[in-house]
């Protein structure tokens, strides 16, 4: 069974809409660690929608689980991880007018920018990670950029699979899921972790969790869902249960 890292990004989102305090990642990070969540996730956007500098610092000290900064692979981003020291780093593309992440960063076409970026998060003890399509040619390129992890874009996946129901003997569905298997395997012959994550929820989780060798799930958005009917403990909780 994969780990899971749990994404709180959304529970600053309903703060932000009223410019408050109030929920706070801090506690949801807690809970999250009550239900079981293996990690916590946080993407300290560029325009800063959801998740602030403070969030980030506090998560840190706070945390009692890994800790994963997602972040645009800018100088300034890059400054400030080596600063917090998160136990590991994942590079994503990031769009200002994107809802949210759309896509896998495009390693193979930035390889010099990102391979000086990898080394100096490696350089201040992160581990780091590249999400990314599940593409040859993307995973090529992020073992030749450093990186320790790539985290394999399931949002294709997660399209084919509520257009099909589920159905994974139908051919696109069926296709995504053994690109993503396939990508797994290169991804483990390289000698990176291979994790998954994005558009993940409670109905699609069960196909990726049991890939051979997937390391760690991420998911955000479908647990804070959840959260608002059962809590963000027991919605945690009934992740994990999916994933096994």
């Amino acid at each position: 069974m994969p780990e899971l890292s749990v994404n709180i990004d959304h529970i600053a989102t309903v703060r932000q809409a009223r410019r408050g305090d109030e929920p706070d990642p801090v506690r949801a990070a807690h809970e999250a660690e009550l239900g079981g969540a293996d990690g916590i996730t946080v993407h300290l956007r560029e325009d800063r929608r959801h998740i602030q500098d403070r969030d980030v610092e506090l998560l840190r000290a706070l945390v009692k689980v890994r800790f994963n900064f997602e972040m645009a692979a800018t100088d300034a981003m890059v400054a400030m991880a080596c600063q917090i020291k998160p136990h590991s780093s994942m590079l994503v593309p990031e769009g200002r007018q994107e809802v949210t992440t759309e896509g896998g960063l495009d390693v193979a076409g930035q390889l010099p920018r990102l391979k000086d970026a990898v080394a100096r998060l490696r350089a201040g003890g992160m581990i780091v990670s590249a999400f990314i399509n599940a593409e040859p040619k993307q995973i090529d390129a992020a073992l030749e950029a450093g990186f320790d992890v790539c985290e394999i874009h399931t949002g294709p996946y997660a399209a084919e699979h509520a257009k099909n129901g589920g159905d994974v003997l139908r051919l696109g569905l069926f296709r995504e899921l053994h690109q993503i298997r396939d990508a797994g395997a290169r991804i483990i012959s390289a000698g990176m972790r291979f994790n998954a994550g994005h558009a993940l929820n409670y109905h699609n989780v069960g196909p990726i969790a049991r890939l051979p060798g997937v390391a760690e799930l991420h998911i955000g958005h479908s647990i804070v869902s959840r959260a608002i009917y059962v809590g963000l403990r027991q919605a945690v909780r009934e992740m994990k249960h999916e994933m096994t």
